[in-house]
């Protein structure tokens, strides 16, 4: 019996040609929000990967919703046109579908590259600016706080989400994920621990998540039907009295019902009280969870290193498609291992189709 792990899957009208997905994962490395040269080379090589989808990192559609200054944006004909040379050296020679994750950082914008220390950057230093988010409540005791969004912020921001979306389409994507995980803005709208406004953005959970679907709404109405149009989301914010499955669940139905192609399950990213219960497959359960409760197609992913921890995951149903983060950066062709761990077969590149080791000589398609 074949590996599930390397069947084809319909992701709306795009067809995949395996289960593997990689994550998107920030790299820091843009200029005033332009892609550069770098991501010539890390796109390009993942490209090789023989994973079925590449989904570029968070993309802000702001200069003030990046996490850092070295991020990505797509807010303006620069940023497309930087983006669109990088697109092309890589589909120059690669055939694997593109994503790109449409981001708003929100109060954990504003911060020191990683490996400087990631700080927050007060406004009035170097690199740093003011934040906004859903109330004026800071990440972390001490930091400066972000101003609470108005209602001219918000329709500005809605508006941003979808300028963005349009320029993607422009590009040529093959699909689109919404960032509502992690920490960021409209998670900070979905968490009672971030939201405590009294208007109608706040307080219930369907006033919670007003703003999330707005803009959800707001970039369906520019994306094509042709293009999967996804979400990615915290299932929790592993706090007590926060953001949780059950209301995760909840927000799976009313994008469903909005047309959302596919939902990516992670986790945290809210609170620097969380208390993650790391090991191998943490998040899985939370995949399990909304799959059984929506019939749209659930991606799960977190510490997923292993290809017969990835073939059980698809094999048992507890999701439709596996995305690996970290092992990817750590091991650029896992694709090509898991295949010739579970017996399947995967795509290379010709230039490398001389590489397979005798004992995985049918590993590559012909």
């Amino acid at each position: 019996m074949p590996a599930k792990l390397f069947t084809s899957f319909d992701l709306g009208q795009l067809t995949l040609a395996n289960r593997i997905v990689v994550a998107p994962m920030c790299t820091y490395s843009a200029s005033d929000g332009c892609a550069s040269d770098w991501h010539v080379i890390h796109y390009g090589g993942l490209a090789l990967s023989g994973a079925a989808l590449l989904t570029l990192e968070a993309t802000a559609v702001a200069p003030e919703g990046r996490i850092t200054y070295g991020d990505i944006g797509l807010w303006n004909d620069d940023c497309e046109a930087a983006l669109g040379e990088v697109l092309a050296s890589v589909r120059r020679w690669s055939d694997t579908p593109l994503a790109i994750q449409i981001a708003h950082a929100g109060r954990k914008a504003s911060t020191d590259l990683p490996w400087n220390g990631g700080a927050q950057l007060p406004p009035g230093s170097e690199h740093g600016w003011q934040t906004v988010s859903s109330s004026a409540l800071p990440f972390e005791a001490g930091e400066n706080a972000p101003q609470a969004l108005d209602r001219d912020g918000l329709k500005r921001i809605r508006e941003a989400f979808a300028d963005a979306a349009k320029r993607a389409v422009r590009l040529g994507f093959d699909a689109i994920q919404v960032h509502s995980a992690h920490g960021y803005l409209l998670h900070q709208f979905l968490s009672p621990l971030a939201n405590q406004r009294t208007d109608e953005y706040g307080g219930s959970i369907e006033n919670r998540l007003r703003f999330p679907l707005e803009v959800f709404d707001a970039m369906r109405a520019v994306v094509p039907d042709t293009i999967p149009l996804t979400v990615r989301v915290s299932g929790t914010d592993w706090v007590d009295g926060g953001w949780d499955i059950e209301q995760t669940i909840a927000y799976a139905k009313e994008l469903e019902a909005r047309g959302c192609a596919a939902i990516h399950i992670s986790s945290g990213g809210l609170s620097p009280l969380q208390k993650i219960p790391l090991g191998p497959n943490y998040q899985v359960p939370l995949a399990r969870a909304v799959k059984k409760a929506v019939k749209m197609p659930v991606v799960t992913v977190g510490l997923i290193t292993e290809a017969e921890q990835a073939e059980a995951i698809v094999g048992t149903g507890d999701a439709d498609l596996v995305a690996v983060a970290r092992a990817m950066l750590y091991d650029p062709r896992w694709p090509w291992h898991a295949a010739a761990a579970l017996g399947a077969k995967v795509k290379a590149a010709p230039q490398y189709l001389r590489c397979a080791p005798r004992s995985a000589a049918d590993l590559f398609k012909a």
